[in-house]
């Protein structure tokens, strides 16, 4: 605890703004009382003698017109104490309550699949929503979906494409069915035990299904996906038939020769089981409900009849068209995971479809145990897609405790294996290691994954013993296959073994215990002992993971960018699996340029960062550019982006950003994400949200303006974090379209009108202190001024704050142009201030002056003066908020009213009750006798409007003249839905065709220095991240001019 700073206080930019006009508000105070002092020291010097209603004091002596104005200074504080709005805090936090209630009980925010909706965990930055002008995105869980799905292999050099799971998966997109429908709508099979690779042939025709059975699979496919990365899409995997035969002869090798050496097949699949934090537990409740299921069903589908109508699924698939698949994907059957359908190599004839059986003979006539009452709880859905991957070719995790994991191999025996240490994965090795004794070879065993640029240069040379010929090319074949895996967005991974020797285990072993037992540096003592051990890897193979963009993630990102939003998207993938990514969710354009940065060295960096730089503003220069901004987008990575970000080429580098539509930064640790937010939020003084799921995000919501976790699957740390949580990126787009704009706009009109409110208010009994000496009276009895502020005009700003509803929600969706008028000043700044201050001191004038002159040289006393000064006071400041009011509804009407009618019921029960209540003033019976002179309410009428007749002129001649975008967007409002929905539509559609002419930038000339400059007019899903120096990359669909020098 000692040791946790705790996460920044987080203020609102609409709170530091208020509290600069109070303190505006505060000065106007004491130039008021200092007027009032002034005023009654210049009074008591004029008159002739003693006036006889000054009282001496104890001794007959008066004080002195100095020390009388000292006096009267603290007097007119306490007179006018009402100009500082104490009450408006009070207000804005339950205004944001209301809102905070109408934004979690909002149901289009509210996420059925995981029964969440909105937390709202932050009261005091709810405007805030509605000024943001930077977003800072993580990508995996927060863009995409966060389940992992096993898409392909590559092993000791040679890739496999696993087809079979494609189509697979490419069925589970129908639109038609979901992917429980697909995968679920199959039948149980009687459990094989070992295995064997034998070809089966069944009969298509004796499978039969019907949608009613569908329905019922649906429902025990969604109890299963409750639990985390156990969904359908994750676990199921087919195999690849070239991968299974390789590991059946490597199998059977390994069996006949009795070698203690292990195949590198084995190996790989072994690393897959081993390396990780998976735990095993039993089945789960909704596991068990679906095996009971499944063996209602077990007499009407034997095993040989699955094969046949996959046969038959793949056929139709293959030869139909795609509007008729769906009839044909209730014969979806997926072998169990140790009974898997696969393709047969050759030409992809259709007759080539076979199944692969992984089966062998039973064990001293016992039947082996089988894996399905087996449940995998794992850290991240990366670890259990790997998992259930081996598992598919038969290599089960049986169970895990600290010092052992227990694997069962294909051929069905159990493998338990010693765990010696676990080198957990962190942000700076990006890997993780397992160390164990290998059972069969009895050596220490090193097993290790991690991303592609932290294994490859760790690496021996690997298998030389094993392999010939191309031994040398499996590092770079691998390499050449994570980059094809990384251009079609898979998150790749490396996989590696290292042969320990026992006098090396026992010197790291002594080294790593006294790390542990460090009392200080701990860190990094430990992690300098697992880089001591992860070197001269030996590699085993790469995978190739899929994770799917989450519904709705491109056409919100395009809703932001036309608000005006700049959205980054900061991540620890590969260059190209973030372009790729960038494209599918609509952050990169065809035409947009792309400038890939990867720098080795800060000079290269300074360079690229000069040349960008000139060539936007030799842009900017042109005249034929007016009015247009260019369309670039930066791709950096990490190790680039630190020598950005260090103090010499920060401002360069921001500079450059600025011009950015899109800036995508990967392989960023946690520190450079927040790092990031903090320049950009400091350097360019804007607002910012980050929006992340996991644990490695939390430092980025914490230094944003605005922090938002998503509640995924990756734990709970983001949310607990953030100031908001949704359940889905796509929910973002209303939270600040709608949401962001209403809290904003109801905010800053409520506390422009507050201050207005209490400053007319208050100047009445500043201009009365110029007919009284300057003395400190009030005109007007002291309760019914408490009363004002506390009862007659609480309620309606309150309500005006929380209800009021400028644009309707289709239209603030339909058009996201409107978010604009929020974001920079936005609708409260200093001219709206200052405006409303100056139309309070003329209304304060006129609800003065009016009356004074009405009753000027006649008897009335001074409470029958001030009586008609509050009226006309009331009905000015309500009827002043009523053309303020946007939309009315019936509680603004009963709110207003309300107000008005409490005031009449209390001032005359106070009135008729109170005789001398405040002696020696005597309010008694005062509004009853106003109440029947016709003058009073001659003068409440007339006061009322000459005192907002320049107002509500105002407000005419500029919604006539020169409406703004939100008083057109009121306009359309009034349509039928018909109509306003066709005006949008063909809005969009003029500006899609024509908007802005497209940015003609040049490509960056090339810098003074031996490094390459590649121009790549290829497709935009490709990209090139390397070079000896650095590599200045623009992509472009159809665009390219030749180099400046």
């Amino acid at each position: 605890m000692l040791n946790n700073n705790g996460p920044r206080y987080k203020r609102s930019k609409l709170e530091r703004k208020l509290n600069i006009d109070v303190i505006f508000c505060v000065i106007l105070l004491f130039a008021m009382c200092l007027v009032g002092s002034l005023g009654h020291f210049v009074w008591l010097q004029k008159q002739p003698g003693v006036a006889p209603y000054l009282v001496a004091d104890s001794n007959g002596h008066l004080d002195s017109p100095g020390l009388s104005a000292f006096y009267m200074f603290f007097t007119m504080i306490i007179l006018l104490q009402v100009l500082i709005p104490i009450s408006l805090y009070v207000s804005i936090e339950l205004v944001k309550i209301g809102q905070i209630f109408f934004i979690a009980n909002d149901i289009d925010l509210y996420d059925e699949e995981t029964d969440s909706r909105v937390q709202c965990k932050a009261l005091n930055i709810t405007e805030d929503l509605g000024q943001i002008e930077y977003i800072f995105s993580d990508k995996t869980g927060t863009l995409t979906e966060n389940k992992m799905v096993f898409r392909r292999c590559s092993i000791m050099g040679t890739e496999y494409a696993h087809k079979e799971n494609a189509v697979r998966l490419t069925v589970l997109e129908e639109p038609e069915e979901s992917e429980e429908d697909v995968i679920f709508n199959q039948q149980p099979r009687p459990a094989k035990t070992g295995w064997s690779l034998d070809a089966e042939d069944t009969n298509p025709e004796e499978t039969q299904h019907h949608h009613g059975s569908r329905r019922k699979s649906k429902v025990a496919g969604n109890a299963q996906s409750d639990v985390a990365f156990s969904s359908p899409l994750e676990t199921e995997v087919i195999p690849d038939r070239k991968l299974l035969q390789q590991i059946s002869r490597a199998e059977s090798s390994s069996g006949r020769s009795g070698s203690r050496e292990m195949d590198p097949y084995l190996e790989f699949f072994l690393a897959l089981t081993i390396c990780n934090t998976v735990v095993v537990s039993m089945a789960t409740a909704q596991r068990r409900r679906m095996s009971l299921f499944s063996r209602s069903h077990q007499a009407s589908n034997p095993p040989d009849t699955m094969s046949g109508s996959l046969r038959r699924f793949f056929t139709s698939w293959q030869r139909k068209p795609k509007r008729n698949r769906t009839f044909s994907e209730d014969s979806v059957i997926e072998e169990d995971r140790f009974n898997p359908p696969v393709k047969t190599e050759g030409s992809g004839a259709i007759s080539g479809l076979q199944t692969c059986s992984l089966h062998a003979p039973s064990q001293d006539g016992k039947p082996a145990t089988t894996s399905d009452n087996l449940s995998y709880e794992a850290e991240s859905p990366d670890e259990a897609a790997l998992v259930y991957a081996a598992k598919a070719y038969g290599f089960t995790l049986m169970g895990r405790t600290p010092n052992s994991v227990t694997v069962s191999l294909p051929s069905g025996r159990e493998l338990v294996f010693e765990v010696l240490d676990t080198l957990t994965f962190d942000s700076v090795r990006k890997r993780m290691s397992i160390l164990v004794r290998h059972p069969i070879t009895k050596e220490y065993v090193l097993y290790s994954k991690g991303a592609d640029y932290a294994i490859m240069e760790l690496l021996g040379t690997p298998y030389a013993e094993h392999l010939r010929g191309k031994q040398k090319s499996i590092a770079a074949d691998t390499q050449h296959h994570l980059d094809c895996y990384a251009r079609e967005g898979l998150r790749t991974l490396c996989f590696t073994k290292k042969v320990v020797s026992e006098k090396e285990y026992e010197s790291w072993s002594v080294n790593r215990r006294r790390a542990l037992a460090a009392m200080e540096n701990r860190e990094e003592l430990t992690m300098d002992t697992a880089v001591q051990l992860e070197t001269n890897l030996s590699l085993l193979g790469a995978t190739g993971i899929e994770d799917r963009l989450q519904e709705g993630v491109p056409d919100t990102i395009v809703a932001l960018r036309e608000a005006g939003i700049q959205v980054w998207v900061l991540t620890g993938d590969k260059p190209e699996t973030a372009v790729n990514i960038g494209y599918a969710c609509r952050l990169l354009e065809e035409e947009d340029l792309v400038i890939n940065m990867s720098c080795r060295n800060t000079l290269a960096c300074t360079s690229i960062l000069d040349c960008a730089l000139e060539e936007v503003r030799r842009y900017s220069d042109d005249p034929r550019n007016v009015d247009t901004t260019p369309d670039i987008s930066l791709v950096i990575d990490g190790h680039t982006l630190t020598m950005a970000l260090s103090s010499d080429l920060q401002e360069r580098f921001v500079e450059l950003a600025k011009h950015c539509r899109t800036v995508l930064c990967c392989r960023v640790t946690p520190l450079q994400k927040s790092r990031v937010v903090k320049v950009v939020r400091e350097k360019l003084k804007v607002m910012t949200l980050a929006i992340g799921d996991g644990a490695n995000d939390v430092n980025m919501i914490q230094a944003s303006d605005v922090g938002i976790g998503i509640s995924g699957q990756e734990g709970m740390q983001a949310v607990m974090a953030s100031d908001f949580a949704i359940s889905r990126f796509k929910h973002l787009k209303k939270l600040l379209l709608v949401h962001g704009h209403w809290c904003y706009t109801r905010l800053a009109n409520m506390i422009i009108y507050f201050f207005y409110k209490n400053v007319a208010y208050v100047n009445l009994l500043f201009w009365y202190q110029f007919f009284c000496g300057f003395s400190g009276t009030a005109m007007i009895d002291y309760w019914l001024m408490i009363f004002f502020n506390l009862f007659f005009t609480s309620a309606p700003p309150i309500m005006f704050g929380i209800m009021d509803k400028d644009i309707s929600a289709e239209m603030l969706l339909g058009v996201p142009e409107l978010y604009r008028m929020g974001q920079g000043a936005g609708e409260y700044n200093f001219k709206t201030f200052w405006i409303s201050m100056l139309d309070a001191f003329y209304q304060s004038l006129v609800c003065f002056f009016i009356p004074y002159i009405a009753y000027r040289d006649s008897d009335i006393d001074v409470f029958t003066f001030g009586t008609p000064l509050n009226t006309i006071s009331l009905f000015t400041i309500l009827l002043h908020l009523s053309i303020e009011i946007k939309a009315w509804t019936v509680v603004h009407v009963v709110i207003i009213l309300g107000s008005v009618a409490i005031f009449f019921i209390v001032t005359l029960v106070y009135s008729g009750i109170c005789i001398t209540c405040n002696p020696p003033s005597n309010p008694y019976w005062i509004l009853q006798s106003q109440m029947a002179d016709p003058i009073f309410y001659l003068i409440c009428i007339i006061t009322t409007v000459v005192a907002l007749l320049p107002r509500y002129i105002f407000h005419v001649l500029r919604n006539s003249i020169a409406p703004s975008p939100l008083v057109q967007a009121r306009h359309l409002d009034k349509l039928d839905p018909s109509t306003r929905s066709q005006w949008i539509k063909e809005w969009r559609s003029f500006r899609g065709g024509g908007q802005g002419r497209r940015s003609g930038l040049s490509t960056p000339p090339s810098p003074t220095l031996e490094t390459p400059v590649v121009i790549l007019p290829q497709s935009p899903t490709a990209s090139d991240i390397t070079g000896d120096e650095f590599t200045l990359n623009v992509i472009t669909e159809n665009y390219q001019r030749p180099l400046h020098t």
